[in-house]
């Protein structure tokens, strides 16, 4: 099965719309606003340099940062607005944490695209830790058909 190709364009878009949803009503920080906004500025690098590896690891990097900063964020300053009898401001409020949880919901997803759409252009983070190659290495044997550690060649 493969894994269908998002736009980086579309994936800019769409948590840039629901970064401007969510500061709807000034319920989060300035710097809800600013981390999320100078990701995006990354992505927009992305988009503008199509070979360029480290924007888009530069902006992979920057999408996970700002989940963990998001839940920082909503755990410290969401509550509820006291004095909101206007139903339309208790339904702005509503709306704009809507919109910030189904952000937050996203990156994951968004990050998962991103990171394929770094593979793609020729980058490679795999993590491989094969300590048998590592034990072998730090022997020296004499004998090429030597089984250390029981392991067969």
């Amino acid at each position: 099965m493969e894994i269908p190709a998002i736009n980086l364009k579309a994936i800019v878009l769409v948590h840039w719309l629901l970064t401007v949803w969510a500061c709807l009503f000034p319920w989060l920080p300035y710097s809800y606003v600013s981390g999320n906004m100078s990701v995006l500025a990354v992505g927009v690098w992305a988009i503008a340099q199509r070979d360029s590896i480290d924007a888009v690891l530069m902006f992979l990097i920057g999408l996970a940062v700002t989940i963990m900063t998001d839940i920082v964020h909503f755990g410290l300053y969401y509550t509820q607005p006291e004095g909101l009898s206007v139903s339309t401001m208790r339904d702005t409020f509503r709306f704009s944490v809507g919109m910030a949880i189904l952000s937050l919901i996203l990156k994951p997803v968004s990050c998962f695209f991103v990171y394929q759409m770094y593979r793609e252009r020729g980058g490679d983070y795999n993590v491989n830790f094969d300590l048998e190659t590592s034990v072998d290495s730090r022997c020296t044997t004499d004998s090429a058909d030597s089984t250390l550690f029981g392991r067969r060649y």
